[in-house]
Order: structure tokens, then C-alpha cells, then sequence
């Protein structure tokens, strides 16, 4: 990476190109974990135009190169410059093709590029060149006016005012709370344990699959609060802390990062065993969303995965596209079967039925899994 850091740092300034895919970023990842790292540089003239960084993944039958952290994500655009809008689609398109299938024949059998938009910020993305197929999730976002009263304008003002200070009366009867916002290391390490405990409790008692329970998932994190670069938030914690006869107790945390007047919520978590009612999750977010409005951001970003909670916030749905691009004869393979499976989770979302199953049936496996090894 720090043969490239320069060009992929002038690229990073192009607000247009994901946080997902900054260097620091990218950075703290490979710090955490032991795969394979290659990163594909296109220009014409010598003139950086994009720079995609993969890993590679092995599995027993294909070799998948992936953006670095795909599976946390929440939209990938890989690094474009500016200039990129200036390429005709046809001879970018095989620049993209052609010059990927050279750099990485070698080392994968497929390339899968997977949650990218097909346009971003009202502006078709270069990506877009690229055949897909469409993501089984969408992203959820909310633009921000200014001010906390012109933004809540857009939604029910009426009612999230009245939910919001509903929230406040039922805390206030336990002694009230505190809106927090990590400014220290120490503090932001102590939320993001909160996290960690409220999200496994949660998703346990789901049956779901804890993916921030392994150690490097957990590393990546924790690098994130220390890699903070200029300008930008990689990672910053904010929080409802009671006060009262639950001082100190912690019952929702959210995940932010920031680049220039773009916010992503990363992850959020609510300790449902005191003052559930009291919905501190739609509280935090509701303080969250008032702070940012003050300090220049436009865009709060709820990332993928559709929730009512994410719709009663959102004016905006982008939709995400997943790119396969075959390197071998094999890779044809490997590409068919994840188009296959990425229909097949896009059909059972959308019949409820079929999805209230699968969802009961993974409770079931998870809990009889459970049984077994104790």
C-alpha cells in the first residue's frame, strides 16, 4: 500500500469515492488481518484514474478477489478520479475489463464487486459500465437542510417531535440521560465494547450469526478509533448514557464515520433489558441527526439493509448492484453460482412468507447447534 499512497490518497479527496476504500481505511484492515492484499492502478498517460484494492479470498473450488472489508461494508465505489467522467463508456469499459482480467488472472478466478451503485450523489458512477445484477439489499439516506426543523420537514416533523420527547419523559423517570460523544480513545474503546456485548445479546437471542464475534473483525474496529486521518471520521461513537439510579448504564451505541458532507452509520446496538420502551435507539439517532445538521453535513447515510426504522428516516433508496467478473474457466463458474444465490436471497426477501420461514428455520439450526456443543 505505500507504494501507492500518494495516488491513492489524491484520490481519496474525491467525495464522490466511498470511505470504504480510503487508504487509512484500507489500512487498518490489512492491519488486522492476515489475507492477501492486491490492488489494481488503470491510467492513461501515466495519470491515475482508479485504483481498486482487493483481497483474496480461497475457497475449496474458486480463488474470489473482493473489495478489502466487503463484508462490512456499506457501499463500494472503488477510487475514480474526476477526470474518469471524460473517458468514452465503451473504451472505459475495457479498460476496466481488460486491465483487471490481466492484473489479476494470475491470483483469482473471479472478481466480485459487490454493493456498488449504479449512480451516486445524482451522478452516474463509473461502475455502471460493468453488466450486474441487482443487490438483495438497498441503502437508506437522509438529506440534511441545515438545521434540525427545515430537515424533519421532509418527514412526519409532527410525529417524530412527539416520539422524541416521549422517549425523554420515560427517561426522565429514571433519573434522565446523556447524549455522549467519544472524544477520547479510551471513551470510544469502552462504547464499542458496549456494542460488542448488546449485539451479540442481540443477535443471540435472534439466532443469528454474530459477524463482529471474531477477534480481527474486533481488531479492525478498535484501529479504526486510533487511525483517525485529517478532516475525516473513520470511526467516532456516540451513545445514551443514564444517569439516575442506572448511572453510567449504556442503552444504544452507534458506529459514525464521516468523510467531508458524507455520514455512514456503521452499526448500532440498543440494551433492551432496561427503559426498552423508551426506544433509545430512534433517540440516539434523533440527537445524532440534530448534531450533524449544525456541522455541514448533507447526507446521513442509514447504509444497507432494509429496516422500518431506517424507511421512517430515509427520503432516499439507492440501489446497489453486484458486479461478477470472470478471470478463469472456472471463474465462470464461480460467477453463475453467486449470481444464482444473489437471486435466490433477492426472491425470498421479497415474499415475506418465504422469508419469516427461513429466518424461523435459522433460529432453529442456530439453537440445535447450540444443544449440540454443550
Amino acid at each position: 500500500m505505500s507504494e501507492l499512497e500518494a495516488d491513492w490518497r489524491a484520490l481519496d479527496t474525491n467525495k464522490l469515492n466511498s470511505l470504504h476504500q480510503s487508504f487509512d481505511w484500507c489500512a487498518a484492515w490489512k492491519s488486522a488481518h492476515e489475507s492477501q492484499l492486491l490492488v489494481v492502478r488503470g491510467g492513461i498517460g501515466g495519470q491515475p484514474l482508479f485504483l481498486l484494492p482487493f483481497e483474496i479470498e480461497r475457497g475449496r473450488l474458486f480463488r474470489t478477489a473482493r473489495l478489502i472489508a466487503t463484508g462490512h461494508s456499506n457501499l463500494n465505489t472503488g477510487l475514480f478520479a474526476a477526470e474518469i467522467e471524460r473517458v468514452p463508456r465503451d473504451e472505459l469499459f475495457r479498460l476496466l475489463t481488460g486491465g483487471i482480467r490481466r492484473a489479476l488472472r494470475a491470483y483469482a478466478d473471479v472478481v466480485a464487486l459487490e454493493k456498488t451503485p449504479a449512480a451516486w450523489r445524482g451522478l452516474p458512477h463509473p461502475l455502471a459500465v460493468l453488466p450486474a445484477i441487482s443487490n438483495p439489499n438497498a441503502s437508506f439516506q437522509l438529506g440534511l437542510a441545515g438545521d434540525m426543523e427545515r430537515t424533519l420537514v421532509q418527514l412526519n416533523a409532527k410525529r417524530r417531535r412527539k416520539k422524541m420527547r416521549l422517549s425523554e419523559r420515560r427517561l426522565a423517570e429514571l433519573g434522565g440521560y446523556d447524549y455522549v460523544i467519544a472524544r477520547e480513545p479510551a471513551e470510544a474503546h469502552a462504547l464499542l465494547d458496549a456494542f460488542f456485548r448488546q449485539k451479540a445479546a442481540r443477535l443471540e437471542a435472534q439466532g443469528l450469526p454474530d459477524v463482529f464475534d471474531d477477534p480481527q473483525t474486533r481488531a479492525f474496529f478498535r484501529l479504526l478509533i486510533e487511525r483517525q486521518s485529517a478532516g475525516d471520521r473513520l470511526l467516532e461513537l456516540n451513545a445514551i448514557r443514564l444517569k439516575g439510579e442506572h448511572q453510567g448504564r449504556i442503552i444504544a451505541v452507534t458506529g459514525l464515520s464521516r468523510k467531508g458532507d458524507h455520514v455512514i452509520c456503521q452499526f448500532g446496538s440498543i440494551d433492551d433489558a432496561i427503559a426498552a420502551d423508551s426506544s433509545p435507539g430512534e433517540l440516539l439517532f434523533y440527537r445524532v441527526i440534530e448534531r450533524l445538521c449544525g456541522e455541514g453535513v448533507a447526507l446521513f447515510d442509514f447504509g444497507i439493509g432494509d429496516q422500518p426504522y431506517k424507511r421512517s428516516w430515509c427520503t432516499m433508496e439507492t440501489a446497489l448492484r453486484d458486479i461478477t467478473l470472470p478471470l478463469t474457466v472456472r471463474g465462470y463458474g464461480a460467477a453463475g453460482l453467486h449470481r444464482a444465490i444473489v437471486r435466490a436471497k433477492r426472491a425470498i426477501k421479497a415474499n415475506r412468507t418465504l422469508y419469516a420461514f427461513v429466518q424461523r428455520r435459522r433460529r432453529q439450526l442456530r439453537a440445535t447447534a447450540e444443544i449440540a456443543e454443550d
